[in-house]
């Protein structure tokens, strides 16, 4: 088995799986310091010197002995180290921004709900046929047809009532601003 670092790497680009375990074991210590100085948690470390090795065996074939096999390789660690900070702060815009959107849907959420009392309040000073008929269009979302068969009457008198509620609710609300 070679023992140089360029040795075991020409082996490994080649297919050695001894020589790529090897240098792996002495290599990866190194790798995960160096990863652990830049993000500072182990987790983290750990995720990016194992994704550094996974993407180890494709990358060899790119070495040149130019430099030392240590230089290319903290190059690749401190490239992924990169790499991951850029996600995070893209996570944490993410997290801003969807932490913006969510108070926005709870605002609108908020004003959907006060919009949503004041017609079931003044839905209450409708007669009772206008308020059932109401009820069974838009809370129970059953088609005029429907609400036709369940209360009784013409189709067209649900859709009557229902043209009727909307016109008053309009104008009380215009009233209202």
């Amino acid at each position: 088995m070679p023992t140089g670092d360029n040795e075991l790497v020409e082996q490994a680009a080649a297919g050695d799986a001894e020589a790529f375990r090897v240098l792996l074991e002495r290599h990866y210590d190194g790798i995960f310091r160096l990863a652990y100085r830049f993000v500072g948690t182990r987790a983290d470390a750990e995720d990016i010197a194992q994704d550094i090795c996974i993407g180890l065996v494709d990358r060899l074939g790119s070495f040149r002995s130019e430099a030392k096999f240590t230089t290319w390789l903290y190059r690749i660690v401190l490239n992924a180290c990169r790499d991951w900070g850029r996600r995070q702060a893209s996570g944490q815009r993410a997290m801003a921004n969807f932490a913006d959107v969510d108070d926005l849907r709870r605002a609108a959420d908020a004003d959907r709900a006060s919009q949503l009392e004041w017609v079931w309040t003044t839905l209450g000073q409708f007669p009772d046929e206008i308020r059932e008929t109401a009820v069974l269009v838009l809370a129970q979302q059953l088609s005029h047809g429907e609400v036709a068969s369940v209360l009784g009457v013409k189709e067209s008198t649900v859709s009557w009532r229902m043209h009727e509620l909307r016109k008053t609710l309009k104008q009380r609300a215009d009233e209202e601003r």
